[in-house]
């Protein structure tokens, strides 16, 4: 793929991002900060394709290179874009070029609902909707463009020091997230709060898997919850994430089983009971078709990575990528 072309004040504000995050995430893995939802992402090596969880968010990578896949389609991103997560999504994604010398380095942001949807109301009853927007998708990568870029160098400016952190970091994340609503992914986190519209009511419907995923779920409670048939919850859920229901359901347990064992240092019995398994067996059988190792094996490897990056703090949701 070729690299992006950018001018020379994007060049110079991503060499600020990078020395930034260097400083910020000396680490591989994920490093948190003062700012409650702000993460930073270190990778010094490339990785293969693996499955990943991800919570709704801003991921701005500031370099190196990343690959993600949805059902049968791709996605790119890399230096000088952003990734916004609308609704949480697995999906699966590598580490395309990264190295010791040039890691891959990103900030994510999580998107705060509650923020977002005061944000979206203001700014839709200021800038009424001229024309209809395009479909909204839960996953897709943009350019960055000044005002957002300059907005995250700001922020990664203020995040070094406590005070600024305290005291000027939230208002530029709020700063950020408007940039966004107005930019080409708005749509998009525009539909997932409105929950009249369909995408809105699967991404409610997310939520409450996410919120109750050890608990029974079925398909008819979620459908009637919507306001939708059971078929045409399957169609619409389908449309959104590329997967079904109940193997939407089946993934988050085993991304939350996996951060259990790893984080708690549970068994694997005790793991699977935690997020809804009734049997084991089972569990350790689904659990190794989709991650390619069995409970423990996973468990060791990850604690392993873990160990080598004594600042890398895995998030809300599982993502060794």
């Amino acid at each position: 793929m070729a690299t992006l072309q950018m001018s020379p004040g994007a060049l110079a504000r991503q060499a600020r991002m990078v020395r930034h995050l260097s400083t910020l995430a000396p680490n591989e893995g994920y490093t948190l900060c003062g700012l409650p939802g702000v993460k930073f992402m270190r990778t010094n090596r490339t990785s293969v394709r693996a499955p990943v969880l991800y919570e709704p968010c801003i991921v701005i990578v500031c370099q190196g290179h990343k690959r993600g896949w949805l059902g049968d389609s791709s996605f790119d991103y890399h230096a000088q874009q952003f990734l916004v997560l609308s609704v949480p999504l697995p999906f699966e994604g590598e580490t395309v070029r990264a190295s010791e010398a040039e890691p891959m380095l990103a900030i994510s942001i999580g998107i705060d609902l509650q923020m977002a949807a005061e944000l979206a109301l203001a700014v839709d009853q200021a800038r009424p909707q001229a024309e209809a927007p395009a479909a909204p998708r839960g996953i897709m990568a943009s350019p960055l463009d000044d005002a957002l870029g300059d907005a995250v160098l700001r922020l990664l400016e203020a995040l070094n020091s406590p005070l600024e952190t305290q005291l000027l970091a939230p208002a530029i994340r709020r700063e950020i997230l408007f940039r966004v609503l107005t930019g080409d992914q708005g749509g998009a986190l525009r539909a997932a709060l409105a929950h009249q519209s369909q995408f809105g009511k699967i991404g409610k419907a997310l939520r409450r898997i996410h919120a109750h995923y050890h608990t029974a779920i079925d398909v008819a409670t979620l459908a009637g919850e919507a306001g939708m048939s059971v078929a045409a919850f399957h169609a619409s859920f389908k449309a959104v994430t590329m997967t079904s229901p109940i193997q939407y359901l089946k993934t988050t347990r085993l991304h939350k089983a996996r951060l259990l064992m790893v984080q708690d240092g549970l068994s694997a019995a005790g793991a699977s009971g935690r997020v809804g398994y009734e049997s084991t067996s089972q569990f350790s059988r689904e659990f190794k078709r989709f991650f390619g190792r069995t409970p423990l094996e996973e468990a060791r490897q990850m604690r392993s990575l873990l160990a080598q990056s004594p600042g890398a703090q895995p998030g809300r949701y599982v993502s060794a990528q």
